[in-house]
């Protein structure tokens, strides 16, 4: 039988805390319904109680139906002045009614004088009985032990002492957290060796309980990679990367034992992010050999990579390992010549292994398997050998020169392909819009007041349609001038709400000239999709996005109807 690994996620909430990368609550809802599908065994929603956004999210998330992933509260240990069944941030973690909790407490001495400003017995009193009160109420109990490697080189005993009263109080994990990210991998090593040996050695009647795997069974947690002792917990690795070592510790704790890893999509977080899971899922897999759930479904990596960059509104990285568009690129000369012959010899690993794309910078050949891919999961039959692949091949490169990107905006690329292969249908025709924007004095009024109003005509099955509608902003206006045109023609576009929009400048160097990339995300009763705009001209790249959205719905609504008959 495979040893499993646990994968948990924590993008949606360390991730969050990282310069510049926001997360409305549909955007944590996407990208948690995108690691479900990746086979993420722990997503951790955020802090519930700490702002309405994050109350929202666990009240949303009990909506969808998730295949695999489990989604966790996250919190800390009870305030010391608070007994456990009267503090709030305990009762806001039950509220949540989610299956997994976790919870932090501090390791390091230091924390506990000068931050808690407790004595280090009463750290240990409000470790133990915050876990042992939450114990009842949930399947997967979690304990980070924060700064845990700080606070071992500074008081080793103490440091234990915190573990063995997580332990008593029920945590099923205890997951040792390199919080500053300072440690580097030969401390991580001996400072694992140390904490195995000494858990071992403990008695079971200590309230150490086995740790427990998804799907609740409880087992103990022999080592993998050598000989070491058997565990009557779990132990996990919490890796932050102020040294650039977050990969290499969570990986070389992997090889001493652990086996439960958490980080975050492309190792975004607090000052220089946290363990990238998206280099230590290959690694693990193609590398270590290890298995855990999401392997077998490492194909999606690069997708649910820019995937999050994209939803976060960041540029995603093109150098990073494994997903990034750079990884597997190759640039003339040598180099090109050999990977053509065979690709090992430039080459770690297969890039389609992790869902990338091998990329010849000088040549026409990088993509097909991806386009083919893309294809197949459209429905559309495509040949390796067909030329419509080239063909869509050379536009996609077109417009990604453009500045078009189309993770998170697959409905464009599949309307894309099927306008290549004569597939896609045109239900309506632009004739013309004119948008105005109309600033009013103030006057009486404490603000002065904006106006926008847009007017659009269109050709509809033959039949010329003019209509205006004001708006909250231009695109808002343009977007009810189309719909007030379309929605006698097309009653099910009543269903379809814009549920996020998006707008990233490209070339900031030019300023207010530079060409935008608009992203809009458009929902209806059954699905939800993407769509993209680019141009010079920000009404432009939205009325791109606002098109490729309504169409694809009809679209979808016709292939609907087409199975039904």
């Amino acid at each position: 039988m495979k040893e499993l690994l646990t994968i948990y996620d924590t993008t949606l909430r360390d991730g969050t805390q990282a310069e510049n990368f926001n997360l409305s609550v549909e955007d944590k809802l996407r990208i948690t319904l995108k690691l479900d599908e990746l086979g993420v065994d722990f997503v951790e929603g955020g802090w519930p109680g700490a702002n309405p956004a994050s109350t929202r999210y666990f009240e949303e998330i009990r909506n969808y139906d998730l295949k695999h992933t489990v989604v966790a509260a996250f919190g800390s240990t009870r305030n010391f002045n608070n007994p456990p069944e009267q503090d709030p941030n305990l009762a806001a973690l039950i509220a949540a009614q989610t299956r997994a909790i976790t919870i932090f407490g501090k390791s390091w001495d230091v924390h506990v004088r000068d931050a808690l400003r407790i004595e280090l017995a009463d750290n240990l009193q409000i470790i133990e009985d915050s876990l042992a009160f939450l114990r009842p109420h949930v399947e997967f109990l979690f304990y980070d032990a924060e700064h845990f490697f700080d606070g071992f080189k500074a008081n080793p005993s103490y440091a234990l002492s915190t573990l063995e009263r997580a332990m008593a109080g029920g945590a099923q994990c205890l997951i040792l957290c390199d919080t500053n990210g300072g440690t580097l991998p030969g401390e991580v090593a001996a400072i694992v060796n140390e904490v195995r040996q000494h858990l071992a050695s403990l008695p079971v009647k200590a309230g150490a309980k086995p740790g427990a795997k998804k799907g609740g069974k409880a087992k103990k947690t022999p080592p993998r990679g050598g000989e070491g002792p058997v565990l009557p917990v779990e132990l996990g690795i919490h890796a932050h990367n102020d040294s650039e070592c977050a990969v290499a510790n969570s990986l070389i704790a992997v090889s001493l034992g652990i086996s439960h890893i958490q980080g975050t999509i492309n190792g975004i977080g607090e000052r220089c992010g946290n363990a990238n899971l998206t280099s230590i899922m290959p690694g693990l897999a193609l590398k270590m050999k290890r298995y855990f759930a999401a392997a077998e479904n490492l194909g999606k990596l690069t997708e649910t990579s820019r995937f999050v960059s994209e939803l976060g509104n960041l540029a995603h990285n093109k150098y990073q390992p494994y997903v990034g568009q750079a990884a597997f690129a190759h640039k003339g000369g040598i180099h090109v010549s050999a990977v053509k012959r065979n690709p090992l010899t430039y080459e770690h690993i297969v890039p389609e292994r992790v869902g990338n794309i091998r990329r010849i910078l000088i040549s026409d050949q990088a993509g097909r398997s991806n386009i083919l891919h893309k294809a197949k999961k459209f429905g559309i039959d495509l040949d390796s050998q067909d030329p419509l692949v080239s063909s869509i091949l050379k536009k996609l490169k077109e417009l990604e020169n453009q500045g078009f990107q189309y993770e998170g905006a697959e409905a464009s690329f599949e309307l894309l392909m099927r306008k290549a292969l004569g597939t896609r249908k045109e239900y309506f025709r632009l004739l013309g819009f004119r948008v105005l924007s109309q600033k009013e004095p103030g006057d009486n009024r404490p603000e002065e007041r904006i106006l926008e109003e847009a007017t659009i005509r269109l050709e509809v099955g033959g039949e010329t349609v003019h209509a205006a509608a004001l708006g909250n902003g231009p695109v808002n206006a343009l977007d009810n001038a189309l719909r007030r045109a379309l929605n006698g023609f097309y009653p099910s576009l009543a269903a379809v709400e814009l549920q996020d929009y998006k707008v990233r400048v490209l070339a900031s160097e030019h300023g207010t000239g530079a060409r935008v990339r608009v992203l809009v995300e458009s929902r209806d009763e059954t699905a939800t999709w993407g769509t993209v705009g680019v141009s010079h001209d920000i009404i432009e790249a939205s009325w791109q996005a606002l098109v490729d959205s309504i169409t694809y719905k009809l679209m979808k609504d016709e292939r609907a109807r087409q199975v039904k008959e």
